[in-house]
């Protein structure tokens, strides 16, 4: 599979020098999209107004039809989108963009039996690159959140500043996905389990129940074994720049567990556990109800904790 990626277009805006002052009027937001062989991943350059080279994070979203702002096709929370304007707020740029087929970047999808978990990391590797080259930028600090987190970390490994996990798993993706089939009935959990043992040693298996083909279809099990072969503890004691690791207390999809257990991993690593923040991260009052109509909702701002942290981590020497 042909992985190299051939060039970055940038469509610049130029704005007058001032002053080094930053506020959220103090920063525009430029297209930045990333050429590939199969197709352009579309981005956004957060950039506030300086007279001087400022630090840039690379923002990676979450699993599935999440897009550069943290929305999907059913829940609009404008999390990521918050959170690059909170870091501009703090001088520091940001680029967040769209996974190849997803949102603005459906045109660079692959077929599904194409697609590769490596494809996502692949990508990160050739923004960081064009950033490491930007003259306007000091240093490059990569920021995955969720799934992101697992691409972020085995894309920065020797090649940035530092690297930020937000809200990122724990254990490889095998174990997470037995973790969510364990309360299943016997009849759906011991053959998924089967497979999901046949997927982690390479394999893939053609004869699947209608009952679990959504899940474990053909088409999509090459994908699967390229995802599995991964372990979140293993690829992050591997990283050598400074880390930092944040969880939110009311998280429902990620453990405060999961984040002890990457910087248990990682040594030398800061570990932040923010209380009341979710999965979108959001500060949540209240139960269960609260915390998943946060998902839709863009008008609760990103938990302010959060971006002192990670901006204190950038700017940091």
């Amino acid at each position: 599979m042909k992985k190299k990626l051939l060039f970055l277009s940038l469509v610049m805006a130029f704005t007058s020098v001032q002053a080094r002052s930053f506020s959220d009027t103090a920063s525009t937001e430029l297209p930045f999209n990333l050429s590939t062989a199969s197709g352009t991943i579309m981005g956004s350059l957060m950039l506030p107004v300086s007279n001087g080279k400022i630090p840039v994070v690379l923002l990676i979203a979450g699993s599935g039809p999440t897009d550069r702002n943290g929305n999907n096709p059913m829940m609009k929370n404008e999390s990521l989108h918050m959170l690059a304007k909170g870091l501009a707020s703090k001088g520091i740029a940001s680029v967040r963009y769209d996974k190849r087929g997803i949102a603005a970047s459906a045109a660079a999808g692959k077929q599904e039996a194409d697609l590769r978990f490596d494809d996502y990391i692949q990508d990160v590797v050739a923004w960081i690159d064009i950033l490491k080259k930007d003259l306007r930028f000091s240093k490059v600090v990569v920021a995955g959140h969720s799934e992101g987190s697992l691409i972020g970390m085995i894309a920065a490994a020797g090649r940035v500043d530092g690297f930020v996990s937000i809200a990122g798993a724990g254990k490889a993706a095998d174990r997470i996905l037995k973790d969510q089939l364990a309360a299943q009935p016997a009849m759906v959990k011991d053959p998924s389990y089967t497979i999901i043992d046949s997927l982690v040693k390479g394999k893939t298996v053609q004869d699947v129940s209608p009952m679990l083909y959504t899940l474990f279809r053909p088409s999509v099990q090459p994908y699967m074994i390229s995802w599995f072969k991964y372990n979140p503890v293993t690829e992050i004691a591997k990283l050598t720049m400074p880390v930092l690791i944040v969880q939110g207390t009311s998280d429902l999809q990620i453990t405060t567990a999961d984040a002890e257990a990457l910087a248990a991993a990682k040594a030398g690593s800061k570990l932040a556990l923010i209380q009341n923040m979710n999965h979108v991260l959001k500060t949540i009052q209240g139960g269960q109800t609260e915390n998943a109509a946060s998902y839709s909702n863009p008008s609760l701002p990103v938990n302010e904790e959060l971006v002192k942290l990670i901006a204190d981590f950038v700017l940091s020497k």
